[in-house]
C-alpha cells in the first residue's frame, strides 16, 4: 500500500460562519479564524476543511457562489485570506477548499447572461429546456423539496436546480464550464491551497435527455437521482480535471459523493485511476432513517452500522481510501444521534470518537466534536436558518404533520444542529462573538466550551487529542487491515487491526447499561490499554464487564 501524507493527517473542517468572529458582527470570519489555530495546532491538527468562504448572496450558507475569485464581505478581503494560509502553513498544516462546481449562486455574472437571451454565449452553461405540455421539462424533485426545474419569463425556459432555486445546475458537457473551473482550481492551487473539497462531485455528469423519474407513488415530484449520480461521464470528468490541473500540484482531494457503493468509490480513489484521493460516502448517516428518507426517524441500527462500515473497511482496504467522519455541516452531532447527551455525555462522545479514528482511512473532526458540542432544541422554528429545515416544515405543514412532529424532526436531524456557534468559554454567547450571533448559541455553551474542557484532564477534548497521537505514533492505525467482531450483536462494537505482527482491538459498549464481554481465544492476556474512556484496572480473566458506553482499545505484538 502506498503511503501518502493525505492518508496520515487528521482532518478539522471550519464552518467559518460559526467558528469565530474577530470582528463582533456575530458572524464568525477569516481573523477569527486566525486567531484559533495555535488551538488546532494544539490539538494536532493536520489539515484544515474549510467550508466555502467565496463571495455569495447566501441563500445555502455559501454553497451557492457568485464569485469564484473573491472573498464573502462578510469573511473578510483577500488581504486576510493571504494572511489566514501562510498562518496555517506557517503551524505546519494545511488548507483544503470547498469546491462548488455543481452549481453556481442565480446571481453568478455567468448566469445573469445565461438567462438574459437564448441567445447569450453563456446561455449553454446552464440546463435549460423548454416546457412539457405547459409544465416542468420533467418530474424531478429538488434536494431541498419542491421541483427541481424553475421557469424563467425573460426566455420562457426552465432551468434545473437539484438544490435551491437560486442554484442553477452548471453544464459540465459544455467544455468551456469546464475550462472555466480548471482555470478557477489553478488560480487558488497557485495561491498556495492544498487540496479541495468537491461539493456534490457525482452529481455534475447528467444523463443527457434528463428522463421522467420512475414515480410509482404518484406523487407530484419524483427523485431523478438515477439520472445524475455517477452519470455517463463523471470518471470522463474527473480524469479530464486531474490531468488539466490536479495532477501538476501536490494536493489532497475528497469527493462527496451521495449514494455511492465501495464499488463505484474504488472507481473515485483507486490509485490507478487518477480521479480522487478519496471520498464522502453516506451509507452509515442513513441507519436512522426509515423508509420515507431523512425526517422518517428510526432509532439507530447497530448491526446495520457496523456492517456498512466493515464493508467499507473491508472492501476499500489496499485499492482505495476511506474517509472517516460522524460530523460535518448537514449532519446532527454524532453525541446527540448515536450518544448519549445528557447523563454519558462524555462516554459516549469519547466512545464513538475511538470507534471512528481507530479505523483505517483519513479522519474528520467537524468543529465542536472535539467538545461534545450536542445538537440544539430550539423552540420555534423562528429560530432556525436553514433552507432545508425551513422548506420541509412548510411542506409537512402541508402534508397535516403537527408542528411539534415537525420541530421534533428537526431537533433530531436538522443541519442547524450543526450550525450554532462553536463553544469557545463560559462568557456570553460562548466567546464566540461580542455581538448578536447569526444564529443562537446552544445554552449548554456555560459548562460545554474548550476552556472548560481544557482545564478538564478527563474532558472529551483531551481524549480527542489523545486519539490523535495514537495515530501519528502508530501505523497500525493508518495502514493495518481490519475485521469485525460480534458482528450480530446488538449493543457491542468490536472490531481488529492488523499490521505486520502488531494487534488492535477496540471494544465499545454502545449501551446505557453494563455488558459483559469474553475475549476471543487468541488474544493474549499480555497486552497494553491504548487508551479508555473510563479507569481500567488490570483484570487477566478471559471475560470482563464493560461500564455504560466504555470504550477500551488493546495493543499487543505477536
Amino acid at each position: 500500500m502506498n503511503k501518502q501524507w493525505w492518508k496520515e493527517a487528521v482532518v478539522y473542517q471550519i464552518y467559518p460562519r460559526s467558528f469565530m468572529d474577530g470582528n463582533g458582527d456575530g458572524i464568525g470570519d477569516l481573523q477569527g479564524i486566525i486567531s484559533k489555530l495555535d488551538y488546532l495546532k494544539w490539538l494536532g491538527i493536520d489539515v484544515i476543511w474549510l467550508s466555502p468562504v467565496y463571495d455569495s448572496p447566501n441563500d445555502d450558507n455559501g454553497y451557492d457562489i457568485r464569485d469564484y475569485y473573491a472573498i464573502m464581505n462578510e469573511f473578510g478581503t483577500m488581504q486576510d485570506w493571504d494572511e489566514m494560509i501562510d498562518e496555517i502553513h506557517k503551524r505546519g498544516m494545511k488548507l483544503v477548499m470547498d469546491l462548488v462546481v455543481n452549481h453556481t449562486s442565480d446571481e453568478h455574472q455567468w448566469f445573469v447572461e445565461s438567462r438574459s437571451s437564448k441567445d447569450s454565449p453563456y446561455r449553454d452553461y446552464y440546463i435549460w429546456r423548454p416546457g412539457k405540455n405547459g409544465k416542468e421539462p420533467n418530474n424531478w424533485e429538488s434536494i431541498f423539496s419542491g421541483s427541481a426545474w424553475e421557469y424563467d419569463e425573460q426566455t420562457g425556459e426552465y432551468y434545473l436546480h437539484l438544490f435551491s432555486k437560486k442554484q442553477p445546475d452548471l453544464n459540465w458537457e459544455n467544455e468551456k464550464v469546464r475550462e472555466e473551473v480548471y482555470k478557477m482550481m489553478t488560480f487558488w492551487l497557485d495561491k498556495g491551497v492544498d487540496g479541495f473539497r468537491m461539493d456534490v462531485i457525482n452529481f455534475i455528469s447528467k444523463v443527457p435527455s434528463l428522463p421522467d423519474a420512475p414515480n410509482s407513488e404518484g406523487k407530484k415530484y419524483a427523485s431523478g437521482a438515477q439520472y445524475f449520480i455517477n452519470g455517463p461521464r463523471i470518471h470522463e470528468f474527473l480524469q479530464e480535471m486531474h490531468d488539466r490541473v490536479l495532477s501538476r500540484y501536490d494536493v489532497m482531494t475528497v469527493g462527496e459523493t451521495p449514494g455511492v457503493t465501495p464499488e463505484e468509490a474504488i472507481l473515485f480513489t483507486g490509485e490507478d485511476r487518477n480521479e480522487l484521493n478519496m471520498v464522502f460516502q453516506f451509507e452509515h448517516m442513513d441507519v436512522d432513517a426509515g423508509p420515507n428518507g431523512k425526517w422518517d426517524l428510526v432509532p439507530l441500527d447497530l448491526v446495520k452500522l457496523k456492517r456498512i462500515l466493515a464493508n467499507w473497511q473491508v472492501r476499500l482496504h489496499g485499492k482505495g481510501w476511506n474517509s472517516l467522519y460522524w460530523c460535518n455541516h448537514d449532519q446532527p452531532r454524532v453525541v446527540s444521534r448515536f450518544g448519549n447527551d445528557e447523563e454519558y455525555r462524555k462516554e459516549s462522545a469519547k466512545l464513538w470518537g475511538t470507534l471512528l479514528h481507530m479505523m483505517q482511512g483519513t479522519p474528520y473532526i467537524y468543529q465542536g466534536e472535539e467538545i461534545g458540542m450536542t445538537n440544539v432544541r430550539f423552540p420555534s422554528i423562528q429560530d432556525y436558518k436553514d433552507i432545508e429545515s425551513l422548506n420541509m416544515y412548510k411542506e409537512k405543514l402541508e402534508e397535516g404533520w403537527t408542528e411539534e412532529e415537525i420541530l421534533h424532526a428537526i431537533h433530531v436531524k436538522g443541519r442547524d444542529n450543526a450550525r450554532t456557534p462553536m463553544q469557545w468559554d463560559e462568557t456570553e454567547y460562548g466567546g464566540f462573538t461580542t455581538g448578536t450571533p447569526w444564529i443562537g448559541v446552544n445554552p449548554n455553551y456555560r459548562t460545554i466550551n474548550v476552556k472548560e474542557a481544557t482545564e478538564d484532564s478527563n474532558s472529551v477534548l483531551h481524549y480527542y487529542r489523545k486519539l490523535i497521537q495514537l495515530r501519528k505514533q502508530h501505523p497500525i492505525v493508518v495502514y493495518g487491515s481490519f475485521e469485525l467482531l460480534e458482528e450480530n450483536d446488538e449493543q457491542l462494537f468490536v472490531y481488529r487491526r492488523r499490521y505486520e505482527n502488531e494487534h488492535l482491538l477496540v471494544i465499545g459498549n454502545v449501551s446505557n447499561h453494563p455488558l459483559g464481554y469474553t475475549y476471543p481465544d487468541n488474544v493474549p492476556a499480555e497486552k497494553t490499554l491504548w487508551i479508555s474512556n473510563y479507569p481500567v484496572s488490570e483484570e487477566r480473566t478471559g471475560a470482563i464487564i464493560l461500564r455504560p458506553w466504555e470504550v477500551r482499545v488493546y495493543h499487543w505484538v505477536e
